[in-house]
């Protein structure tokens, strides 16, 4: 007897779920986009690299896999490895496909009740991590700002590259406990910062050449943007500057359409303490995972 191989069947009762994780295409884009359009605060990191180069992985930089609908197992491999959408299962094939090549990311970032169990897959195989933090709450100005914004904090200028730089440096060393120049020189470290600058996505406030606060719109996509690397040069601290910067570019992100989000630590309380005085409010809980 002969049988008659019918795709549509076989996804429906979901055969080809159990044939593992697979790289998402061109075809997949509108799945893809609407999976994001769910849960578009903690999307925003991967909606806004899609919105802008496309599901290919040659020029998203990364391969989105899924185990069928996007809707119900998603997965972004890049730098960071975020998983979007899943049970635990779908953890497990995902944390395989991960083995099957040479470690890219540096780090496993998204909501905690994916991050952590896809991490208890992978930690045998990728060994012991540099940190984890596992509640992150994620924050977004719900119903706009509390406090006043800073009119002296402003969009940096690239002839300002160099000083923003410093204190970009300084930021990342001081949250993430290494120097972002000691992979390649700092090549691929500035040319973000400056890609950020010229994007009109890096404000600070200055005093002369010096850097008082800085922060970043690190992602944006159609519906959110999120701000990365907000930082109160040590000098200037307990001065305001963090709550009242913050608020410029929070300001700015809501004027343009967007819901202003953000993640920061459980235990850096004053930071939460910053952002609740703007009138961020938690939406989700984030973990990362950082690794060697």
């Amino acid at each position: 007897m002969r049988y008659h191989f019918d795709p549509k069947t076989w996804q429906s009762c979901g055969v080809l779920k159990l044939l593992g994780a697979r790289p998402l295409g061109l075809r997949d884009t509108p799945a893809v986009l609407r999976a994001l359009d769910d849960d578009p605060i903690a999307s925003c990191m991967v909606a806004a690299r899609i919105e802008e180069f496309g599901v290919d992985s040659r020029f998203l930089r990364g391969e989105l896999w899924s185990r069928g609908k996007p809707r119900e197992s998603l997965c972004f491999s890049g730098v960071n490895l975020m998983p979007l959408r899943g049970d635990e299962t779908d953890m497990r094939f995902f944390a395989d496909r991960a083995c099957r090549s040479p470690r890219m990311c540096s780090s496993l970032v998204g909501r905690a009740e994916l991050v952590l169990p896809l991490w208890e897959q992978l930690e045998s195989e990728w060994g012991s991590p540099r940190e984890i933090r596992d509640e992150q709450p994620m924050l977004a100005l719900v119903d706009g700002l509390k406090c006043e914004p800073d009119l002296s904090t402003r969009k940096v200028t690239i002839d300002e590259l160099e000083p923003y730089l410093e204190a970009a440096v300084s930021m990342f060393i001081e949250e993430v406990g290494i120097d972002p120049r000691s992979h390649d020189g700092g090549r691929s470290y500035r040319y973000r910062v400056q890609h950020l600058i010229e994007s009109g996505r890096a404000w600070a406030r200055f005093d002369g050449d010096t850097v008082a606060f800085k922060a970043e719109v690190g992602s944006m996509s159609h519906s959110v943007g999120q701000i990365h690397g907000v930082w109160v040069n040590p000098m200037y601290r307990g001065l305001g500057l963090g709550a009242s910067g913050t608020a410029t570019v929070a300001g700015a992100i809501a004027q343009s359409g967007r819901v202003a989000s953000l993640y920061v630590n459980s235990y850096n309380q004053a930071a939460r303490t910053m952002y609740a005085k703007v009138g961020f409010q938690q939406v989700a809980t984030f973990a990362t995972i950082l690794v060697d």
